[in-house]
């Protein structure tokens, strides 16, 4: 089966733990039907997120996360296909930027549209080889 990723980011419209708590179990819920694995990244002023799997799903999933109000200012920063999963055993795993590299003023001035594939791909293999 052909794999592919998605890696977007996006603002929390009205971030608190219960809303990040209801985004993590409708991820799970839908991504455990779907095939698809990845981790999100997330803290008051931005979500971070890898989706993976097969392609038709994973674009499926980027739809619906572009269309929910939770989520402002949603863009891909990368897309494509992959050899093998990133996060094979999760549904969804979650960081709450225990891994972050960028402060919130980086945040602000743009660094996620400035950030280098490998730099973002740095940061969930970071995720992925780290102890739940």
């Amino acid at each position: 089966m052909a794999l592919h990723r998605v890696v977007y980011a996006s603002q929390p419209f009205g971030f608190d733990q219960a809303m990040l708590n209801g985004i993590l179990a409708d991820a799970r819920r839908c991504n455990t039907r779907d095939d698809i694995t990845g981790a999100l990244i997330c803290r008051a002023d931005l979500y971070l997120q890898w989706l993976e799997g097969p392609e038709s799903a994973v674009r499926g999933a980027y739809a619906r996360i572009a269309r929910d109000h939770r989520h402002l200012g949603v863009r891909c920063l990368m897309e494509g296909p992959i050899d093998q999963r990133l996060f094979p055993d999760w549904a969804m795993r979650d960081d709450p930027a225990r891994s972050w590299v960028w402060s919130a003023d980086e945040i602000a001035a743009g660094t996620m549209d400035k950030a280098s594939e490998a730099d973002i791909v740095a940061v969930f293999a970071r995720i992925a080889s780290a102890p739940d």
